[in-house]
Order: structure tokens, then sequence, then C-alpha cells
């Protein structure tokens, strides 16, 4: 009898050895199971980006993508200027990933836009900018187009000090230009001698420097070196532009030949965060386009959204 009991105990015991086996297999099949639950693991983004153009949206771009390489060290991007009609020939011959503009794709002679995907990052406003020497603090439109036309050559014609205008241009390709001889000079062509320039670091610095000099740039390279001034009595503030009482702003596209994959569609992804969009965007001086009151086509019409 006893020896059938310690059989009966022996086989039992055998037996709970083998389930807590079987068990323990089971849970390592799981376990390797979770770690690839579908067979599948998310590629790193790698690869070589290189985006061109418009140099008022250039160092949002800039600072944009030094952190999303800081997230992603595979991956790399150059930034570059030339203006946004360079980013447009660019992107749209295959030269560039991304081009970069501050005009719609259709104002640009030349280009096929049905071939380009638009993707706005965000608004830029720009503004007339003069020496901080300038005593005038206010131009109206007439008195701005006047002044790019070369009818008016000194200062104290506008209230200002006894000093000759020292006009500074951007080039026809600039984005800029086109904004600012849009929505500013109302189309007229600033055919006003004087110098011209590429880059809106440069005329800042020339600016600041010139005395008598005016120009236009984009708000977000407007510092204390120059002086910003208000037309027809409305200062270009973030304010002025979202309520589209201040004229002269743009939007500023990142367009792409044909829909994004890859590190394309990752990076602008990126620029559509919110890390970007509720952060870098307006600390850099630029504004979100959830912020805008207003919306505006390639012809410039504006209407309430």
């Amino acid at each position: 009898m006893l020896n059938k009991r310690v059989k009966w105990m022996l086989a039992l015991a055998a037996a709970l050895v083998v389930v807590v086996a079987l068990a323990g297999c089971g849970g390592q099949g799981q376990k390797q199971e979770g770690q690839q639950p579908s067979g599948e693991q998310a590629e790193e983004i790698s690869g070589n980006l290189t985006a061109v153009g418009s140099t008022a949206m250039q160092p949002l771009v800039e600072q944009a993508a030094t952190q999303f390489m800081a997230k992603h060290p595979k991956a790399q991007i150059v930034v570059q200027g030339g203006g946004s009609g360079t980013g447009l020939t660019q992107v749209a011959s295959g030269a560039a990933d991304i081009g970069n503009s501050d005009i719609f794709a259709e104002e640009k002679s030349g280009i096929d836009a049905s071939q380009l995907v638009d993707h706005k990052v965000c608004v830029v406003g720009m503004a007339t900018v003069v020496n901080p020497g300038v005593t005038v603090d206010n131009l109206t439109k007439q008195q701005l187009v006047d002044i790019f036309t070369g009818k008016i050559t000194n200062w104290k014609e506008v209230g200002g000090p006894d000093q000759k205008i020292v006009v500074i241009h951007r080039p026809k390709g600039s984005g800029t230009r086109a904004t600012f001889k849009k929505f500013a000079l109302g189309g007229v062509e600033d055919t006003a001698p004087g110098m011209e320039q590429d880059s809106s670091g440069t005329v800042r610095k020339m600016v600041a420097e010139t005395p008598g000099a005016i120009s236009y740039l984009a708000l977000s390279y407007v510092d204390n070196s120059i002086k910003a001034l208000k037309l027809d009595g409305v200062e270009p503030t973030v304010e002025n532009i979202a309520s589209g009482q201040y004229p002269v702003w743009a939007y500023q596209h990142m367009y792409t030949r044909g829909e994004p994959t890859g590190l394309k569609k990752a990076f602008l992804d990126y620029m559509l965060s919110e890390e970007v969009q509720g952060q870098l965007v307006e600390k850099m001086g630029y504004i979100p386009i959830t912020k805008m009151q207003v919306e505006r086509d390639a012809q410039g019409n504006v209407t309430k959204k």
C-alpha cells in the first residue's frame, strides 16, 4: 500500500514538473512575440536632404533641421538660401529635395506648378526698414511708391532730416521683393537707383550701417540695429498681420516635387509638429498658420477664415 502511494506521489510530481516546464516555454514564446508584434521593426530615419530657397524663412528651417538631426543622427539636412525663385527652380528640376519660397509656385514664370506639392509652414510679415538715424516712423503707401521709384530722394520730403535716401533693393528672384512689390507698392516696379543685395542678413547689416538707408525685410530679421516703419499708420505686428490690418505678409511654402516620402516626409511632418509650430515658429518671429484670421490665394485675394 505504501509503495503504491509513493509511486502515485512520484507520478504526480513528475506531471507537475512537465506542466511548469511547458508554462515556462509558453511564457518565453509570448515575450518574443511581444517584442516583434507584427514581425516588423520601425525603420530608422536616415539619408540626405537639401532644402534651398527663401532667405526669409531660412533661419526657421535651419533651426528646425538642427533639432531634427539631433533626434535622428543618421539624417543629414542641408539648408541653403538663394531666394524663392532659386528654390522653386531647383525643386522643379530635381536639383533640390525641397524648395523654400515666399511666393506661390504659380507666381513664378517657367515653373510647372502642377508638378509641385505645396506645404505651407507658417506666415511671415515684411516691414519697411530704415537706418536708426532716420526720424520718420510712418510712410503712406504713395510715399513708399515714390521713394522706391525715385520720385522722392530726400528724407526731408516726407518729414525727416535733410538727408539723401539710399535705397537697397532685393534681386528679381527674391520672394521678399515680390511680396513687397505686390502688397506694399501695389505692383509698381521699384526702379529707384540703389544697391542690390540677395541676402536678408546682408540687407539688415547695410541698412544698419548706411546713413539714410531704406529697404524691406521679413520680421524675423528685424532687430534693434534697424527701425521698422508703420505703413499708413499700421504697425507691422503679428496681431495686425493675423487680423488682416497690415497687408505685407506671405505664406512660407516648402515645395516638393510630387508627394514626399521617406526623409522628406518625416522632416515636413516635423515642420508642422507642435514642437516647431507651438514653440519655434513664434520664438523666431514667424506666425503659425493657425493664428491667421485671414487667408490669401495665389492671386493675392484675402478672405476672412
